[in-house]
């Protein structure tokens, strides 16, 4: 039968244990010198070698031939425990063995001097998932335990362990493991069981991996199934686990940094046809801009961003483009992103979305650095000034136009209901014309946004809401309105014109 990667190539000795050091090298001094505590508590995050160290050094103290404080793996002890066949060495799950009755029988069995061994050994995992029952049925035997009895505690969750438990154990921390240590084991692995794994495959996988051995050697499984006879690649890690490489991160980040929205759009339409999971993605970007960040602000940042030289080459050329301040900004929007995925129905749309955000934040400063047209100067008959409130600066009036002071109501209403809109109508302003709104925004994106009708219907209906008024919309046409009146007669009707100066019936 198959065994699965994570089990077959278990650690069976401490000094296989990858990245854990601080605390093989402690068992390893007291099991040399016999100075063995009688509980111990592995603490730390998933896939790190808590279960594996319990189970080494729970050979190791019954072991006939140990050497230097690690087991032989040859004895006959040593084999009836990696196969399950001496019953002094128990594992317990607490998760589903977390009840009184559970610890009271485990309690009685400790009157039981080691059949085989030198000791019997009671590993429990997940102990942070016994109830306060089992947890003050177990205090007495764990503080004052027989002295064949050790007892193992593993747990991801310390914070939920009683402080009565902490105080009866030895407590080790183990530590997520550096994505180069992974990526040496996987690479050693992958030699032995005969097949090819690229550097970089392998550094992915570490990374995906985040600290966890055993997921590492699980996502190696997964992409060794279907790998081809070249072997396993980068780009094909990527593909088999559903998320981004990192040419699709980069240009991801150019197109916001130029607010290329458009841009954007047809890099998610692409990764959404080859299958990306959009909340991996999130995730994938909001990393790489947290590489960014370190490289603009760590002394050292090759020590702090685990990636390829290839790749930090292009870190460093885009970190230029950017600032520390956007880069904030601009991760504060996607772990925003980041939760509406985990509730949405439909993802694609809500990195599109968060993506528009990030483009739009990017357009607006840009725009609002380019110089501003000219003011019209018109001449001025000799009459009284008039008192009515005058429009902005940034929106240039001629003849009837009026400023439309129910603009920020709808820009506010559109932030909840189309937030897409929301985002490129930003920093806007609009003129009254007859039955015509014109809409002045600086950002590329817009006319194309409008000119879509379900945009447009929205904004129609939104407007009909607040002012109870049919319109039609416009965009705003400055160079135009700026234009001599001299090109129509003075009797022309003012609207008759509006074709003329403005792009209208949107």
């Amino acid at each position: 039968m198959y065994q699965v990667l994570y089990r077959k190539w278990r650690s069976p000795t401490f000094s296989d244990v990858v990245g854990q050091d601080h605390v093989t090298t402690t068992l390893k001094r007291a099991l040399a010198t016999g100075r063995l505590g009688h509980a111990y508590l592995f603490t730390g995050p998933r896939g790190t070698g808590k279960t594996s160290c319990a189970r080494i050094l729970a050979k190791a103290v019954n072991c006939v031939t140990p050497e230097g404080g690690e087991p032989c793996n040859k004895c006959e002890l040593c084999r009836g425990i990696d196969n399950g066949s001496v019953l002094d060495v128990i594992e317990i799950d607490a998760a589903s063995n977390n009840g009184v009755d559970n610890i009271r029988d485990l309690r009685d069995e400790t009157n039981f001097t080691p059949s085989q061994g030198t000791y019997r050994v009671y590993i429990i995992d997940e102990v942070h998932m016994l109830s306060a029952g089992a947890f003050n049925a177990l205090l007495k035997t764990l503080e004052e335990p027989p002295s064949y009895v050790i007892f193992i505690l593993a747990t991801t969750e310390v914070h939920k362990l009683p402080a009565t438990v902490l105080s009866r154990c030895q407590r080790f921390d183990f530590h997520r493991i550096h994505a180069e240590d992974i990526a040496g084991r996987l690479l050693h692995v992958a030699k032995q069981e005969g097949f090819l794994l690229e550097a970089d495959a392998a550094m992915l996988i570490a990374r995906v991996a985040d600290g966890a051995m055993r997921d590492a050697l699980s996502l190696l499984d997964r992409c060794r199934v279907e790998a081809s006879e070249d072997g396993i690649t980068a780009e094909y890690v990527a593909k088999c686990l559903g998320m981004a490489d990192r040419r699709y991160l980069f240009e991801l980040t150019d197109a916001a940094l130029s607010g290329d929205i458009a841009g954007c759009l047809e890099i998610i339409h692409r990764l959404y046809q080859d299958a990306c999971d959009m909340e991996r993605l999130c995730e994938e970007l909001l990393r790489h801009l947290r590489n960014l960040l370190v490289l603009l602000t760590v002394k050292t940042p090759r020590d702090f961003i685990v990636v390829t030289d290839e790749d930090f080459a292009l870190y460093q050329m885009q970190a230029a483009k950017t600032s520390a301040p956007q880069l904030l900004q601009w991760m504060e929007l996607l772990e925003k992103t980041s939760g509406s995925l985990k509730r949405s129905t439909d993802r694609r749309m809500e990195m599109e979305l968060g993506l528009i955000r990030l483009a739009s934040s990017q357009a607006a400063p840009v725009q609002a650095a380019m110089p501003q047209p000219a003011p019209v100067t018109k001449p001025k008959p000799p009459v009284q000034k008039s008192v009515e409130s005058p429009a902005p600066e940034s929106v240039q009036t001629s003849g009837p136009d009026r400023f439309f002071a129910e603009w920020d109501e709808v820009l506010q209403r559109l932030q909840n209901e189309n937030p897409a809109l929301a985002g490129i109508l930003a920093g806007s302003s609009a003129v009254s014309r007859g039955d015509f709104i014109l809409i002045k925004c600086e950002n590329p994106a817009f006319p194309a946004f409008i000119k879509q009708n379900i945009h447009a219907s929205g904004l129609k209906e939104m407007i009909y809401q607040i002012t109870d008024r049919k319109v039609r919309l416009g965009i705003f046409r400055p160079s135009d309105a700026a234009a001599p009146q001299a090109t129509a007669p003075p009797q022309a009707d003012p609207l008759a014109r509006l074709q003329e100066n403005y792009e209208s019936n949107i």
